[in-house]
């Protein structure tokens, strides 16, 4: 149960009989319940017909240990601070005083709070919070009127936090091997009591099956020491708490916040040491990490581990399809696929969530996968619809979904319905933070994870590669009494954001968010990256909605990081919104807020600009449908009213890193910077050094490029051109200052047949095909829970474009191989991953920017100069570089007085693509044909 986001009415006789009866006071349900409130003029009982009216909200704030706040009114109200404890109801008056401004700008989303004192002690106010707590407010004749129950997290961290050697400096918290034995320690201020529960290897109780637990009062931690037979136990804590979702004390189990590792599914946790050579692969420590000389030099190829070999077929052992062993394999299409890619210059793998999530099942004879025969679906899902005519139980699940027409909804339907049943989720989910994920490992009972996880990483090290982990400290997958629930049973309401007003968790992110201004969440945070990094040499790191985060948090926890691994990289999501918008409850981890940090946040400007903003668009005019403008669009566009400069600005302005400082037209009287240039209420460029922006066009985020292209695209538009779009897409992903980021497939056209939102939709709409003979487009319909209201637009598009939009396999190796073509471009001069805004100041500059009238220009054409005869050279081997974007349909030639000391760049004078090769250049300037991106360069 989760509080409503409602001001609610509630009875206050209920609340507090729960309250008393919970705290061990005998009670009869038909005893009538009395408090006692009182001022300094009186004190009396109150009846239950005044406390069964009150209405409830969870609006105090507690702040620090005398400070409380509550919303302003204009009642003349007294308040009062109540609490049970073991006996009697405690009463502690409040006093109207003056918001101290310090705290008030730490806590800007309540500092039009009326704030109150209390005369509480240190050791006082520890106590309370272990009880109850509620503020009730009294009118002038002395009569309840309100009543609100209290929000204690700030107040933990000025109690716990903020003196010396307590909770946050501990740097041992969870199950620790020592020489004399184990060494457990648990933070939960909160509790009343906590017992370690400690289970042997099958996990039935251990001879010794409790331990209890005691408490340090200074730091909140309760702790015990058990001897060296409890190294490998498996082990979780009973605590004894009062919850406010169920205005209880409860006695909850759980398994360990800081868990190295886990059994099965994740129910217990387990001692282990992870410098011990049973969690390791063999040269585990002795194994080489490659390194990237600056920061700018990496890209990025975003890789699911399903994905990456569910669909492989040249797999030495089956049992390995979807798992961490898939990257141990030598010859599979895969492993060959990067190979070809290593060869070229990418050099980073980022893995899609991979710690410990709480969605799918890890025993895999209990989860279906889409290979498995129809009789085990039918056993595992008796009550999905085609199980309940006459089916082949030998027949695989996927040759049924391959049976069903690819226009039609049958498949979608199969897959929506075994959903809560398969081996797939992308992982966004948290359980628990710092344990490798169990149902990517053939065995994912206890140590064997670690194990496995381990040997992956050192694949893929040794395949060339640094490791990106993505990572979700931003939410959990559930908070309460629920099963999976564990922060919020251990401290509860203190590691979750809750509203203002209702106290009810705030589930912007899609789930329960995550406080990680609390001082402890963050420390979670950091100790689970410091472990990540130090222990499983994990390079970086990607978060998720990064913009919930304050931006302080993420700078103490690189550089916490950076202690054990000094060339770690941070990037993540850095979108504005939700309760923490615009800085509302502190400065946010977000795009605007990060320029200058080389902490990396997404560019959503370049890729509106390169694939048109929104989803599931067809707009038949302007540039909503992104770069590719036809000749014949001209006049609709002119009529339409678009701004083309503004369009092409955008673009111009990704080009350079998203650079806020970068001035558009160096020879212009009034100069325009990138901040200037609109991008609906911000700023186009915000970045203040390159290592600020990551560049995209596609992610596991919303349809696939492909697929949102097809949306898009005329309906006349030839297979080949789509094919050359496509391309031409990505190139400017490459091409741009600042870091790529590129979606595994996207260099094979990779569709999902339009679902947009394909987190939880297995492997028939998120397949990739390495061998390269199909990209899986129009497989079915998407499923009707994301797309149905899209499925007539979809049936249109299909229509009307009567073939043109699918691809054959010479298509696919066509796009892979230039896509490698464009990563050894990108990667042949330092030019194109410059280090610093001013280089690129110097070094950058827009050949075609005349605003005179946009029918002066050649409409689908930018040029880009790099000239390293600026500044300081950095690239010996080249004295500049001119890269023009030709988005039009036709050949175009640039004017360039200068362009014969030019010549196409030699990777792209042996292209597979023959139409590039007619690129030249003489005495009139440089002739690019349609739809390519082509260097040249001087020497």
């Amino acid at each position: 149960m989760r509080l409503t986001n409602s001001f609610k009415r509630v009875s206050i006789y209920s609340a507090l009989l729960v309250l008393l009866v919970a705290c061990g006071e005998s009670s009869q349900k038909e005893t009538l319940l009395a408090s006692t409130v009182s001022n300094s003029n009186e004190q009396r009982t109150l009846s239950d017909a005044e406390l069964s009216v009150l209405s409830s909200n969870t609006s105090a704030h507690w702040l620090t240990t005398d400070l409380f706040v509550l919303p302003k009114t204009t009642n003349q109200y007294q308040y009062q601070l109540h609490s049970k404890g073991d006996s009697d109801l405690n009463i502690t008056m409040l006093t109207a005083t003056n918001f101290p401004r310090e705290i008030a700008k730490k806590f800007p989303h309540l500092a039009d709070f009326q704030a109150y004192k209390a005369k509480l002690s240190k050791a006082k106010a520890k106590i309370l919070l272990k009880t109850p707590l509620m503020v009730i407010a009294l009118d002038v004749n002395n009569k309840a009127q309100a009543l609100a129950f209290v929000q204690t997290g700030a107040v933990l961290d000025v109690l716990y936090t903020e003196g010396e050697n307590d909770a946050n400096e501990q740097t041992n918290l969870g199950a620790t091997v020592t020489e004399n034995g184990v060494t457990f320690k648990l933070w939960s201020p909160t509790a009343q009591q906590v017992q370690l529960l400690l289970f042997n290897d099958d996990l039935s109780p251990a001879p010794t099956s409790s331990m209890a637990m005691v408490e340090d009062k200074n730091s909140g931690i309760w702790s015990v020491v058990g001897d060296s037979s409890l190294n490998d136990a498996y082990y979780q804590y009973q605590v004894t708490v009062y919850h406010p979702q169920s205005k209880k004390i409860e006695t909850l189990i759980t398994t360990d916040p800081y868990s190295l590792s886990l059994s099965v599914n994740s129910q217990y946790s387990q001692v282990v040491d992870l410098d011990d050579s049973s969690t390791q692969p063999e040269k585990w420590q002795y194994h080489t990490v490659p390194t990237v000389k600056n920061v700018e030099d990496n890209i990025f190829y975003e890789v699911h581990i399903r994905d990456f070999s569910a669909d492989e077929s040249a797999l030495s052992n089956t049992e390995f399809r979807g798992k961490y062993k898939a990257f141990s394999e030598q010859d599979s299409h895969g492993i060959n696929h990067l190979k070809s890619l290593k060869k070229a210059g990418l050099n980073n793998i980022h893995l899609l969530p991979t710690f410990d999530i709480g969605t799918v099942n890890e025993l895999k004879d209990h989860v279906i996968d889409i290979n498995d025969s129809m009789g085990k679906v039918c056993t595992l899902a008796p009550k999905l619809g085609v199980c309940q005519s006459h089916y082949n139980e030998t027949q695989p699940l996927k040759s049924v979904l391959q049976g069903y027409d690819e226009k039609g909804d049958k498949a979608q339907e199969i897959i929506s319905e075994l959903r809560q049943l398969d081996n797939y989720n992308w992982g966004y989910d948290p359980y628990h933070y710092t344990v490798p994920e169990g149902s990517y490992a053939v065995n994912p009972q206890g140590k064997s994870r670690l194990v496995e996880f381990r040997e992956m990483v050192k694949n893929i090290h040794e395949l060339g590669f640094r490791v990106i982990m993505d990572v979700v400290y931003n939410h959990t997958l559930a908070s309460g009494l629920e099963a999976k629930s564990v922060l919020d049973k251990i401290v509860p309401n203190y590691y979750h954001r809750l509203d203002p007003i209702t106290g009810a968790i705030e589930q912007s992110t899609c789930c329960d968010n995550t406080a990680t201004e609390r001082v402890m969440m963050a420390k979670l945070m950091t100790d689970s990256l410091v472990v990540w990094a130090r222990d499983y040499k994990i390079d970086g790191f990607r978060f998720d909605l990064m913009g919930h985060q304050p931006k302080a948090a993420m700078l103490a926890a690189r550089e916490a990081v950076r202690t054990v691994d000094d060339d770690t990289y941070f990037y993540g999501e850095g979108w504005n919104f939700g309760e923490v918008a615009n800085n509302s409850q502190f400065v946010q981890a977000s795009q605007l807020e990060l320029g200058g940090s080389e902490i990396g946040t997404y560019s959503d400007r370049l890729r509106d600009a390169v694939r048109g903003g929104g989803n599931n668009t067809r707009d038949t005019q302007g540039l909503g449908n992104g770069l590719f403008i036809q000749p014949n669009e001209l006049q609709s566009l002119k009529n339409s009213g678009e701004n083309y400069d503004l369009f092409m600005d955008r673009l111009r302005v990704g080009l350079t890193g998203n650079l806020a400082n970068f001035p558009l037209d160096q020879h212009a009287e009034q100069q325009v910077f990138g901040k200037d240039i609109p991008y609906g209420d911000q700023p186009t460029g915000y970045a203040l050094d390159p290592a600020d922006t990551i560049n995209y066009v596609s992610k596991h985020d919303n349809q696939t490029l492909w697929d949102n292209s097809q949306y898009r695209l005329p309906f006349t538009v030839s297979t080949d051109d789509r094919v050359r779009m496509h391309i031409q897409s990505l190139s400017f992903t490459l091409f741009a200052q600042g870091i790529p980021f590129v979606h595994m497939g996207s260099e094979f056209m990779r569709s999902k047949s339009f679902l947009r939102d394909s987190y939880d939709y297995g492997d028939w709409f998120n397949r990739v095909d390495f061998s390269k003979q199909n990209n899986y487009y129009n497989v079915g319909l998407p499923p009707a829970d994301k797309d149905q209201e899209n499925w007539p637009l979809i049936k249109e598009v299909l229509k009307g474009h009567q073939g043109r939009d699918h691809v054959e396999a010479k298509h696919i190796e066509f796009s892979a191989k230039i896509f490698e073509e464009m990563i050894a471009l990108r990667m042949s001069s330092p030019l194109f991953r410059l280090t610093t805004a001013k280089d690129i100041i110097s070094k950058v500059s827009f050949l075609n920017i005349n605003k005179s009238a946009m029918s002066n220009q050649p409409l689908g054409l930018l040029v880009m100069k790099l000239d390293d005869t600026v500044g300081q050279k950095i690239d010996n081997n080249v004295e500049s570089l001119m890269v023009i974007f030709n988005m039009s349909t036709k050949t175009q030639i640039f004017a360039f007085a200068q362009a014969s000391a030019y010549q196409l760049h030699p990777i792209q004078q042996s292209s597979v693509d023959e139409t590039i090769k007619y690129s030249k250049t003489d005495d009139k300037g440089f002739t690019v044909p349609a739809l390519s991106s082509v260097v040249f360069a001087k020497y």
